[in-house]
């Protein structure tokens, strides 16, 4: 059909053709092809040492997965068959959110959220393991909290360790928007040097509508991806990903307009387009063949039902473009 179409396009004016184009939907591309188990919220993925991509995602004790190919998916348990006692405190479902997962010095750490929904009463948890599976995680508690009566909120984390060996965690969902804390390496808590909760992004007016940050550095900028919007509600979703840049981790963080990501800044990334509906809850992948944006959306054409996305970065022009 597209085919078609353009052929029969190319006899046009070309000031006529491009008022014909379409606009939005064009504009993002689709999902690369997935199979398998996709139905995931907040995924993150990792390329094991033996080449094997291991895949966690929020609910059920952090659901596994893992891929030989990036393609077919499957089940392979959870990271927590057994809750720590501490999540209770946080969540009456022993439920945890947001996994982040990452191989630095020999071993794998995953940060995660534990929290309810509509809920600042969180915390951020963190986990090690030396093959990074299902089943071999070992709890090593809390890293950062909130209560019900604060402004910001301890969930969606994401490390990032800077090429001068700094460790960065960013996270926070909602009320003040996006936060940064330092980390020790050697224990992968808080930093006791710097005890600061940077502000990185904020919707001051308006929604307060911004969760899931993501932070990577190419080409001497730091990027800060974040999910916008509402997230968990099917075919209802208006989730979307933006982005800014900044020269130092801590920001400030600009758009593409020059537009401050703590003033309502943000540069889309990915929206909804046809059935691929409320992209969101990313991450940031670096593979063999380029940097990968991994993430949910809803699939219009199946009830709503949240699936796994994975596109291929281009840094081309000093901003990430999903193709």
């Amino acid at each position: 059909m597209r085919a078609h179409r353009g052929t029969r396009w190319l006899t046009l004016p070309t000031a006529l053709l491009l008022a014909l184009l379409p606009t939005s939907v064009s504009a993002y591309p689709n999902p690369g092809r997935v199979t398998g188990d996709t139905v995931v919220h907040d995924p993150s993925m990792i390329r094991a040492t033996d080449g094997t991509y291991l895949l966690y995602s929020t609910h059920g004790g952090l659901e596994a997965r893992t891929s030989t190919d990036r393609i077919a998916f499957s089940r392979s348990g959870s990271a927590f068959p057994t809750p720590p006692s501490w999540w209770r405190t946080y969540s009456a479902e022993n439920d945890p959110w947001a996994p982040d997962i990452s191989y630095q010095g020999g071993g794998y750490l995953m940060y995660y959220a534990v929290s309810s929904f509509g809920s600042s009463n969180s915390a951020i948890g963190l986990a090690t393991s030396s093959s990074g599976r299902a089943g071999t995680w070992t709890d090593r508690g809390i890293v950062h909290s909130t209560t019900g009566g604060g402004d910001y909120n301890a969930i969606d984390p994401n490390l990032f360790v800077d090429s001068d060996g700094k460790w960065w965690l960013s996270f926070g969902s909602w009320w003040s928007g996006l936060k940064m804390i330092r980390l020790d390496p050697a224990t992968g808590k808080q930093y006791a040097g710097d005890r600061t909760v940077y502000a990185i992004a904020s919707r001051p007016t308006g929604t307060k509508a911004i969760e899931g940050p993501s932070v990577v550095k190419r080409n001497g900028y730091y990027y800060l991806f974040a999910s916008y919007d509402t997230c968990c509600a099917g075919t209802g979703s208006t989730y979307k990903i933006k982005v800014g840049r900044a020269t130092s981790p801590t920001g400030p963080y600009y758009d593409k307009n020059g537009v401050n990501m703590m003033n309502n800044g943000g540069t889309p990334v990915l929206e909804s387009h046809g059935r691929y509906i409320g992209p969101g809850g990313q991450s940031v992948m670096s593979d063999v063949d380029g940097d990968l944006l991994v993430y949910h959306y809803y699939d219009g054409q199946d009830n709503g039902t949240p699936k796994l996305g994975v596109n291929l970065l281009s840094w081309s022009g000093g901003w990430p473009t999903a193709y």
